[in-house]
């Protein structure tokens, strides 16, 4: 029988927090000024951060931070954007810095005011996780799996802790109390079975299939790289399902990831990798990797749906205990939405532990409130592939007749492709493509002719 060392569910002066990635990371971060102690329970080792971690499969991918959750991450932790240009990793502005390539369309580069910083998932994971760590009263429970809630006895309208099962032989289950726990344990997250069973019925889900696969690899670029470039972006088409990126990240290489909607699968091994690439449209990946040098072997990540977990859709929910990250929402990662969500989902819960005691259902709605519009953005453009299964609203038709027109738009006019940069990088709500004077913009654009790229 297994040790159970039990915890006085008396002490309401530590919160846990449940997964170490970044949306975890963020939450302690916020935690921290509210709480004495803070135990943030982790199944990987210490020792393992992404692209290395099991807990993300996602990790040796391209990661795009967008311009917002740079905005969110410097304000939570002051100064990590010189922290990370020092390890090396470039600053860029989006449009002028970038070669994206939209609906088949090259938008026109231009300084657009949006910057970001290009780094692997690795760096950005250590660098946070190496801020909380020094935080005063921060603690890290590593390799522990969580075996379920502890609620208060009979009652079950709080959550009072967590039950935690060491992943080393003979650990002992561990009940952890907490005044507040903040399940950021991703896709994986069993909080929605866990209260089922508890009494508070099912959680509507949402999904919106799109059958992603990524492949990719690290790359020493040729002398002269992109020449005045820090990266490529070819987004995948309904007529077209293959897309490419290339980001210079710290160190110089390249991190290169090929893209493959709805059954579109990007081989593995060098060759296979290389000849995928060339049926991308247009070549300007493949053209750039041709005589780089691999320095690591392509791997895949298998991506199948978009889910969201209304949890503010449940006629109740227990006190302490509230969900941010993939736990709520994971949306599709070619839109690079998801870091920069968790990071705005930390001011929430900061803003929440402002009026006091956290009231569980109104964080719950506030967190929908935030989701909307970069779930109705990402799944509303994976909608426009007519393979894709999900609800497709009013709102998604609109955008998906109109947006196209936005990027052919863009690859003649400065000012829309400034515009759409801003939406794409949350620093501009999506109502600003559908602004008069962008609206006579794009159709002034169409009426005088559009540049195209092809082959």
């Amino acid at each position: 029988m297994k040790r159970r060392n039990h915890v006085d569910h008396q002490d309401r002066d530590q919160a846990v927090v449940l997964g170490a990635g970044i949306a975890g990371l963020v939450a302690a971060r916020v935690l921290s000024d509210a709480f004495d102690r803070v135990c943030v329970v982790e199944r990987d080792p210490s020792t393992s951060v992404a692209p290395e971690r099991r807990g993300v499969p996602q990790g040796r991918h391209i990661h795009a931070l967008a311009a917002r959750g740079l905005d969110v991450l410097e304000e939570l932790f002051p100064g990590l954007t010189a922290e990370l240009t020092e390890a090396g990793a470039p600053r860029i502005d989006l449009l002028a810095d970038n070669r994206p390539v939209f609906s088949g369309h090259r938008l026109c580069r231009t300084a657009s005011g949006v910057t970001s910083v290009c780094l692997t998932r690795g760096l950005l994971e250590a660098t946070l996780r190496r801020r909380v760590q020094a935080l005063p009263g921060v603690r890290f429970l590593d390799r522990y799996d969580i075996g379920g809630l502890v609620s208060d006895g009979g009652h079950r309208r709080r959550v009072v802790g967590v039950r935690a099962l060491g992943r080393r032989s003979g650990s002992a289950e561990q009940e952890l109390a907490a005044s507040l726990v903040v399940d950021a344990t991703g896709r994986g997250s069993r909080s929605a079975v866990w209260l089922e069973n508890l009494g508070y019925g099912r959680v509507p889900e949402e999904r919106v299939t799109i059958g992603l696969s990524y492949t990719s690899a690290l790359l020493q670029p040729p002398p002269g790289g992109l020449g005045d470039a820090n990266g490529i972006l070819i987004a995948p088409t309904p007529q077209h399902p293959r897309g490419a990126a290339l980001q210079t990240v710290e160190g110089g290489r390249w991190l290169v990831t090929l893209i493959g909607v709805l059954g579109q699968e990007p081989a593995l091994g060098r060759q296979g990798f290389l000849e995928y690439a060339a049926t991308v449209r247009p070549s300007d990946v493949h053209d750039a990797i041709g005589a780089a040098e691999f320095l690591t072997e392509p791997v895949r990540f298998r991506f199948p749906a978009s889910r969201r977990r209304h949890y503010q859709r449940l006629a109740a929910m227990p006190e302490g205990l509230v969900l941010v990250g993939d736990a709520v929402c994971s949306f599709n990662p070619i839109y690079g939405q998801g870091m920069a969500v968790a990071a705005m989902e930390g001011l929430a819960l900061r803003d929440a532990l402002a009026r006091g005691t956290v009231d569980s259902a109104r964080f719950q709605r506030s967190i929908a409130r935030l989701l909307d519009a970069p779930w109705e953005m990402s799944t509303g453009g994976d909608l426009a592939f007519p393979g894709v299964t999900g609800r497709r609203t009013l709102t998604s038709r609109i955008g998906n007749a109109w947006v196209p027109r936005v990027h052919a738009a863009a690859a003649s006019d400065p000012v829309v492709s400034r515009t759409f940069v801003r939406v794409a990088g949350g620093k501009a709500r999506p109502e600003a493509l559908f602004s008069p004077a962008l609206v006579a913009r794009v159709l002034r654009a169409r009426l005088g002719g559009m540049v195209r790229v092809s082959g």
